[in-house]
């Protein structure tokens, strides 16, 4: 959903005396930010909750690009490069698994970590299918990166055309 839309939804609500929503599930992560230009703002200003949803970009941010093994899903997913640029993923997905290293962390925690460090982020929505996939998770909410692992993990994105849902 755009900015606009929600803002004419909460003014609706707003007009006719009723509840007004108190969160959002908003498609934001490492590999696609364009949420924060209007969406995030907009719910912080509103004081809505931020639940992002593919925090991890469908798995893509929790291994290094040489290390992926096809899958059956990455094999017959279209949507994937549409949704993620994989010209500029791998070095984003570089970033967390270095950060990862060095913190002697997973890089799910990394990128969850990241997720959470954001303003307005309440909680994302972790696809978990193994055990592994929620320790990850309750990890991340331990794992506070400093702000030059926050820098490193974000230089390398660069703005694209808005993915409207």
């Amino acid at each position: 959903m755009f900015a606009y839309q929600f803002a004419q939804l909460l003014y609706k609500a707003d007009l006719g005396g009723w509840s007004r929503f108190v969160s959002m599930q908003n498609h934001y992560n490492l590999l696609y930010r364009e949420e924060e230009r209007e969406v995030l703002p907009l719910c912080r200003d509103e004081g809505i909750g931020i639940i992002p949803w593919s925090p991890l970009a469908r798995g893509y941010l929790t291994r290094r690009p040489g290390d992926r093994q096809a899958t059956l899903r990455g094999e017959n997913e279209s949507s994937a490069e549409r949704m993620y640029r994989f010209d500029q993923a791998d070095t984003i997905t570089d970033a967390v698994c270095d950060v990862a290293e060095a913190r002697g962390a997973s890089p799910a925690q990394v990128a969850l970590a990241w997720l959470l460090a954001q303003p307005g982020v309440t909680a994302p929505i972790v696809g978990s299918t193994k055990v592994k996939h929620l320790e990850d998770a309750v990890a991340a909410v331990e794992l506070e990166l400093r702000p030059d692992e926050l820098t490193q993990l974000e230089r390398a994105y660069r703005p694209r055309e808005v993915q409207g849902h």
